[in-house]
């Protein structure tokens, strides 16, 4: 039906004959000369209806062009010639094509949203056909082609092998809710989906096929956010007879040579590595924003002789955390900026936020200052480095909820205080620990999940230490976001068993649950480990997009669903009962 794309006609096509289909982008009529924006997924050229020089007629095709409206669908016919008035900011900007044909192949209705206005996102996932049409969300989807096909081709180039694993799977019990699949053949019995590939990886190890990948199609029952979605795509990989850096050196080459190819943009030559029990220290978060210079300052050991019980409290805990973080230029905060900010600490679980702050003159504002005597707050001050124009923000309680709660204050005051300096800060942060406690439930649970190795050899050494125990994991973290989590795998079955075990998941539910790995751990299982990369949080940070979802062609809402199709819709009863389903009423 064309010749050629609208968005890559140039000057060397000047003279020819071209045929061009598009939507009419814009359209103006200014009386016997009219004007066609035509946009296809390349981009933009300027098309002209004008009389013929030579015999005063066209009117046929001026008449067309005069009865296009927005969004309507055209083939146009025509010859292109040089744009007396150069248009900059397009591809096409010095060149224009003079219509001898006019075809309207489909009338478009009045549109819910203009392409060039920034509806609501409700109406934009109502009408996604809409909303993926306008060159704003075609560059973000090329961008996401591009970062896939990048990646395909420096793994193929290096020996991985692209191998699929099944959709329909077996349910476990960590991680998050799975998705559940009635099966039709097997009564009261139930396929889950995948929320990653991971033990099917692991086999394809232990089957000999040494360096694999797959773009897998994850899917997990969990809360929405801007970075997340019930169904998902990560680059999954893994290697056999590898250590931690075997991974991560590789890796982390494949994430600079992508970023190269996708953005033109060179990354560090060698990512910095930062230990989990660093970053939480440092940053309160294991996946720290390292354009933000902002630092924590531990003060327990100065607030001790303080009266301020909720500092001695804390500072008097093994558990507990004390901790300062100094905003410059933060005393200009209102009473209720700061109120603001004490909120947005309480979203992370904070009780309440102490701050001092220090005015342009040296003087001091602060409810906590009587708590101290003038020496003791005089030293606490230059702990911080509390500088006149300063505000610092205080956190108490235990060390994880203080780290959760400042590393919060720290990504907002970052933000609000124009302290995110320019370009691209990739890390690896390394030596997470092996499990955290679940008051909730009274057991141990996996950090990572449970088939990451401890960074001991010795069961009875993990069985000892389980609290204190790290792992051999490891995530790539890109500008405050994790892009990539893996870790070297257990390849015994004594202590995959083991920490099963520790997870509070006892012999006979491995068995069902995980028989088939531990089988397979017994028959030479060689050295292992992977990782795997969120496709949906790269194409989002190369898109330059704060939520996942501007970069997923058909994305759930919040509330898990799909406006356009409808989608999770209810189930006649007769198809219910084919796969030996009922539904109870709702409560």
């Amino acid at each position: 039906m064309r010749t050629h794309f609208c968005g890559l006609v140039d000057e060397a096509l000047i003279g020819q004959t071209v045929t061009l289909c598009g939507w009419a982008d814009v359209a103006r009529d200014l009386g016997g000369l009219c004007f066609i924006d035509l946009r296809d997924h390349e981009g933009i050229v300027q098309i002209v209806a004008e009389p013929d020089a030579a015999t005063a007629g066209n009117a046929e095709v001026i008449a067309a062009a005069a009865a296009v409206g927005y969004e309507d669908c055209l083939r146009i016919t025509g010859v292109v010639r040089a744009r007396h008035a150069v248009n900059d900011k397009i591809r096409t900007g010095k060149v224009e094509v003079v219509a001898t044909k006019i075809e309207l192949l489909n009338k478009a209705e009045p549109l819910p949203f203009h392409a060039h206005e920034n509806p609501g996102e409700d109406i934009r996932l109502k009408y996604r056909y809409l909303d993926l049409r306008t060159p704003a969300m075609q560059r973000k989807m090329r961008t996401r082609t591009r970062l896939v096909s990048a990646l395909r081709h420096y793994l193929d180039a290096r020996g991985f092998q692209d191998i699929e694993t099944p959709i329909l799977t077996k349910a476990t019990p960590e991680g998050a809710r799975d998705f559940l699949v009635p099966a039709r053949m097997h009564p009261g019995e139930f396929y889950a989906l995948p929320q990653s590939p991971q033990l099917f990886k692991q086999i394809l190890m232990m089957a000999g096929f040494d360096r694999y990948y797959q773009i897998a199609r994850c899917f997990r029952d969990e809360a929405l956010r801007a970075d997340r979605q019930l169904e998902f795509t990560q680059l999954d990989m893994e290697f056999a007879w590898v250590a931690e850096r075997d991974v991560q050196d590789l890796t982390e080459d494949m994430i600079r040579h992508v970023f190269r190819e996708v953005m033109d943009v060179e990354l560090a030559a060698q990512f910095p590595r930062m230990t989990y029990a660093e970053a939480m220290r440092r940053y309160g978060s294991d996946k720290p924003d390292l354009r933000i210079a902002l630092e924590f300052v531990d003060v327990a050991e100065l607030v001790k002789g303080c009266e301020f019980k909720v500092f001695t409290d804390a500072a008097d805990d093994a558990d507990g955390r004390v901790v300062a973080l100094r905003i410059p230029g933060g005393a200009s905060l209102s009473r209720k900026q700061i109120d603001e900010y004490a909120a947005h600490a309480a979203k992370y679980g904070a009780k309440g936020v102490a701050y001092v702050k220090l005015d342009e003159a040296g003087a001091i504002n602060s409810p906590i200052a009587k708590f101290f005597s003038e020496d003791a707050f005089k030293a606490l001050l230059e702990a911080i480095g509390l500088q006149n124009g300063d505000i610092a923000f205080f956190g108490a309680g235990k060390y994880k909820t203080v780290s959760d709660f400042m590393g919060a204050l720290r990504l907002k005051a970052g933000k609000d205080f124009n302290l995110v300096a320019d370009g691209w800060a990739p890390l690896w942060v390394t030596d997470f620990p092996m499990f955290e406690w679940d008051e909730e439930e009274g057991r141990y649970v996996a950090l990572h999940h449970p088939f990451t190795a401890p960074a001991v050899d010795s069961i009875e050494d993990l069985r000892a230490n389980a609290k204190t125990a790290v792992s051999r994991g490891y995530d790539m973290v890109l500008n405050g976001n994790e892009i990539g989590g893996g870790s070297i795998r257990i390849h015994n079955s004594a202590m995959q068993s083991a920490v099963f075990e520790l997870l509070g998941i006892g012999a006979e539910e491995a068995a069902g649950k995980f028989g088939f790995l531990l089988d397979a751990l017994k028959y030479g299982a060689p050295p292992h480990g992977g990782i795997a990369f969120g496709i949906d949080r790269i194409a989002a940070l190369m898109a330059g997009s704060e939520s996942i979802r501007d970069v997923i062609a058909f994305p759930k809402t919040t509330t898990a669903q799909c406006l356009m199709t409808d989608a999770p819709s209810p189930i006649p009863d007769a198809q219910l009962a084919e796969v030996h389903v009922q539904v109870r009423p709702k409560a």
